[in-house]
């Protein structure tokens, strides 16, 4: 007989288990205490048990667990160096093509980045050098077509839309119609949206820009920067130098461009600050001509 004692009775099996090397049901065993948890550590008690082996006879159990030991002495060392090496190339070989596949994705920028490549007005813009030359005529006549092909099965209530050349090298689109405010959206996530389609399809198929015009609000949103830059432009004729207001969306676009058409000599650019505000800066000390 022997007795154990552990914090639970799990335990003290455990530990019977492991002292007569075979299984629980060969033993039999009396609880002399319960454990107790207590409270705050007063009154708390140990398991004890008083354990008798069955028979005196060595177990099955044990001599188990000596044969088991045993075959793994047996097993050769150079086996297992080889599995390692083996296991250990295959997993290189994982990792090689995983960044193999990762380096094949491209990166991915986030909405406001995309819109704002797209409406950037920027001399060093680069159009895609993949373009059908076409006539002016059959340009406008297909870019009409997809539109009016795009909207076909919408529930918007919108007039024959308006395709013309703006310029030599921009498309001029103008949506019109009683539902055509609601291709703007909410502080113009739509329209922002609807641009960026329509301008990657152009540009990509006839390296041609886009002005986009949506009940009237390039026109609005053009109006309200101009006024706001008239004073501005004095400011910047007296002292050299100016930063406009932070600017939300295509307002910042706007500035950018009727800003760099009435200073070509200055440096003129869009800039961001620690709150992710972003702001046109004008410097006579850093002009195109240094």
């Amino acid at each position: 007989m022997k007795k154990f004692e552990a914090k639970s009775l799990e335990e003290a099996y455990e530990l019977a288990k492991n002292e007569f090397q075979c299984s629980i049901t060969n033993l039999e065993i009396e609880i002399d205490q319960q454990p107790r948890k207590g409270f705050l550590g007063i009154g708390k008690k140990n398991a004890i048990i008083r354990v008798f082996e069955k028979s005196s006879q060595v177990s099955s159990y044990a001599r188990k667990n000596k044969e088991h030991s045993f075959r793994k002495k047996d097993i050769k060392i150079e086996d297992v160096s080889k599995k390692i090496q083996d296991s250990n190339k295959e997993e290189i070989q994982v990792k090689s093509y995983k960044k193999q596949e990762l380096r094949s994705v491209p990166n991915l920028e986030s909405k406001e980045n995309i819109f704002d490549n797209f409406y950037e007005v920027d001399e060093k813009q680069q159009i895609s050098q993949l373009i059908v030359k076409k006539d002016k005529d059959e340009i406008l006549q297909e870019v009409k077509a997809g539109i009016d092909s795009l909207f076909s099965n919408t529930c918007y209530d919108i007039d024959e839309t308006k395709v013309e050349f703006y310029d030599d090298e921009t498309i001029y689109v103008e949506f019109t119609g009683v539902d055509s405010a609601l291709l703007i959206g909410k502080e113009g996530y739509r329209y922002k949206a609807l641009s960026y389609i329509l301008f990657n399809w152009i540009n990509e198929k006839y390296g041609l820009m886009l002005r986009l015009e949506v009940a009237e609000f390039l026109k609005n949103q053009e109006d309200s920067i101009h006024t706001y830059l008239e004073p501005a432009i004095e400011i910047i004729k007296e002292k050299g130098s100016f930063k406009t207001k932070p600017l939300d969306g295509i307002l910042v676009h706007i500035a950018l461009k009727r800003l760099r058409d009435e200073f070509p000599n200055k440096y003129v650019a869009v800039k961001t600050n620690i709150r992710g505000d972003r702001y046109v800066l004008v410097n006579e000390y850093r002009s195109k001509e240094q």
